[in-house]
C-alpha cells in the first residue's frame, strides 16, 4: 500500500494591498516531486479549498521546470474541513508568507495536527509552515512543540525580508515562548531539525532535505 501524505498549503494571499503573497513555489513542489519519485499517495489542502496563491516572488524566470509543473496541485486543493487525519500517514506544510495569515487561525487544522501528532504520525513543516504550530495545542494542554528540538524561519532571516514589520508575529520568537528548542543555522543555509517524527526546516533552502528526511521517518 502506498503511504499516503496531506499537504497542506495557504489561502492568504495579500500581506496588504500593495503586497501579494501566498505559498513559496519551491518548498511546495520540492517536497511534492520528492514524494511522488517515493511512490506516495499525495492530497493537497488548504484551509478553504480551491485555489491555493502562489507567491509572485518565488518564480523566477529560471525557476526549474519540474517545480513550474507542479502549479498545477494547487488550482483545485481541498477544503480541510473535508480531511481526517485517520486517512492519512503523514502530513507536510510548505511555508510562504501567506501561512502566516491563516495557519494560526485555523482550528481545524491545529486538530488535524494534534490527532497526527497524538496518532504517532509523521509531520514535517519548512520555513514559514511551522506557523501552524503557534496556536496547535495537545490533549493535555501543552503547546505541541514544548520541549521540542524544531527549526523555522528565523527573526534574522525575516529581518533579512524587511517583511518583519508586516508579520502578525515573528514565528521563531513565538515557537521560542511556547517553550520549543529553537536550533538554527545562519541565515539563508540548510538547516533541518528532527525531534522524534516532528521534522522542521529552516527556509526554502531547507525543503529537499526536510522532504528527504520525512520521507525517512515515514519509512520507520
Amino acid at each position: 500500500m502506498a503511504k499516503k501524505v496531506l499537504m497542506v498549503v495557504t489561502n492568504h494571499e495579500k500581506i496588504n494591498e500593495d503586497m501579494p503573497t501566498g505559498i513559496w513555489l519551491s518548498e511546495f513542489g520540492e517536497a511534492y516531486n520528492e514524494f511522488k519519485q517515493h511512490g506516495y499517495e499525495i492530497t493537497v489542502a488548504s484551509p478553504d479549498g480551491g485555489q491555493a496563491p502562489v507567491d509572485p516572488n518565488s518564480v523566477s524566470e529560471d525557476e526549474p521546470q519540474e517545480i513550474l509543473d507542479t502549479k498545477p496541485y494547487l488550482e483545485d486543493t481541498r477544503p480541510l474541513a473535508s480531511v481526517s487525519a485517520d486517512d492519512f500517514d503523514a502530513v507536510f506544510l510548505p511555508g510562504g508568507h501567506g501561512t502566516m495569515f491563516d495557519f494560526p487561525q485555523n482550528e481545524k487544522l491545529q486538530e488535524l495536527l494534534r490527532n497526527f501528532y497524538e496518532s504517532d504520525k509523521v509531520i514535517g513543516a519548512v520555513c514559514h509552515g511551522p506557523s501552524a504550530f503557534a496556536e496547535t495545542h495537545l490533549s493535555n494542554g501543552e503547546p505541541l512543540v514544548k520541549g521540542k528540538r524544531i527549526n523555522a524561519f528565523t527573526d534574522a532571516e525575516e529581518a533579512d525580508t524587511t517583511l518583519d514589520q508586516h508579520m502578525p508575529f515573528l514565528l521563531e520568537s513565538r515557537l521560542r515562548e511556547l517553550g520549543a528548542v529553537f536550533n538554527s543555522a545562519p541565515n539563508w543555509s540548510e538547516h533541518v531539525e528532527v525531534d522524534g517524527k516532528l521534522v522542521t526546516g529552516q527556509n526554502p533552502q531547507s525543503t529537499v532535505a526536510v522532504s528527504k528526511e520525512f520521507i525517512k521517518q515515514l519509512q520507520h
